[in-house]
């Protein structure tokens, strides 16, 4: 359900109806937190959640590790295919093909934490491969001088926006096929290389999260862990953002478990609430949780059809008094004029997009045709 939920909301977001959005609507510019920027690394945490018990299910099957490594790569590159064909539909220019994104982030730290489980199964070495990422990741981007600009604090502003390390890199192995982009130094990917190495630290926590809900323990004894997990996190992420503040777009470590804090808080939440009082398998509360449901049964695809429509509706344009407009832009300010709170209308929108997206998937869902990816 927490999955269907944050396909949901990352639908939303991603079509959220402009500049009167919200701001919890918008990620931070730069450094900063807001709802937003919560919902792709609870996915990925989600991600290392569904490794521990898909892996462990196909071990007692009888599945060899090998072939479960084999499997964990063919899917991870089929997600970073797809990943390629999203970011650029319905283009496909060479010159600008962007490499980086969503999907992309999705199948790196799957690949990589997927087949370090299988390799070593222990929960203390997780641990310690959280530790390297989190705390070199740190190492790198405050100590590691970035080349023409200098030694960060010393030389350039901490975390400056164009030149910091995570930046540097991404321009110098695919200069022209970044998500912001430009002739200038502020060229930029928020999906970039080097960030992928915190991103793996997210999947991680996702995975000791899995690795406390597979333990055999009362429900009660793993809702209390989950709690005790996300104030850790919370605590720690929020104090480590003295030094190394919040920031979506690099993807710090302290954001990293601010984050992890809490998609713990709300899986712990929805674990409570659905095995402990058995909320969703009746009544009001099943009607409630169903849309969650039937996002979650194909949430890669809801995601694709929600990117791949979006980037087909962007390549139409018409007259619309006196300008060129495309048919998103159209009934964004036709069809939801009657709402004047610039927010709320902004929301309706996005409302209605995910629902549009929602119904292919529904689809599939009632014709019980699941696809794994």
């Amino acid at each position: 359900m927490l999955r269907g939920l944050t396909i949901a909301f990352m639908i939303m977001v991603n079509n959220n109806g402009g500049s009167g959005a919200w701001k919890e609507m918008h990620h931070a510019a730069w450094n900063g937190f807001t709802a937003t920027d919560l919902v792709f690394p609870t996915f990925l945490f989600v991600v290392g959640v569904s490794l521990v018990f898909s892996t462990e299910a196909r071990l007692r099957r009888g599945a060899a590790p090998r072939h479960l490594a084999w499997h964990m790569l063919t899917r991870a590159v089929v997600l970073f295919v797809f990943g390629i064909v999203v970011n650029n539909f319905p283009y496909f220019h060479w010159v600008h093909m962007r490499f980086y994104g969503v999907l992309q982030r999705i199948a790196i730290c799957y690949l990589i934490v997927g087949v370090f489980y299988l390799w070593d199964r222990r929960v203390w070495t997780k641990v310690v491969l959280l530790f390297i990422t989190l705390i070199g990741y740190w190492i790198l981007v405050r100590w590691v001088p970035v080349p023409g600009a200098g030694m960060p604090v010393r030389d350039v502003h901490f975390l400056d926006k164009d030149q910091n390390m995570v930046a540097w890199v991404d321009r110098q192995l695919m200069p022209g096929h970044l998500y912001e982009d430009s002739p200038a130094h502020d060229a930029r990917d928020p999906e970039g290389l080097l960030s992928d190495i915190p991103a793996i630290g997210t999947t991680l926590l996702g995975l000791l999260g899995g690795l406390w809900l597979s333990a055999q323990r009362s429900v009660k004894s793993k809702t209390l862990g989950l709690v005790a997990g996300a104030a850790a996190c919370l605590a720690t992420g929020y104090l480590w953002s003295i030094w190394f503040p919040l920031n979506k777009k690099m993807w710090t470590s302290s954001y990293v478990l601010v984050a992890a804090g809490w998609s713990l808080a709300i899986f712990a939440l929805a674990y409570w609430a659905m095995e402990q009082r058995g909320w969703g398998r009746k009544g009001w509360s099943k009607g409630l949780a169903w849309p969650w449901l039937v996002f979650g049964s194909n949430a890669i695809t809801g995601y694709m059809i929600s990117e791949l429509l979006a980037g087909g509706f962007f390549a139409i344009h018409f007259a619309d008094g006196g300008r060129r407009v495309n048919p998103l832009f159209y009934a964004n300010h036709h069809f939801f004029t009657f709402i004047t709170d610039p927010g709320w209308r902004a929301f309706a929108y996005s409302v209605s997009y995910t629902f549009v997206c929602f119904l292919p998937v529904w689809v599939l869902y009632r014709r019980k045709i699941f696809i794994k990816i």
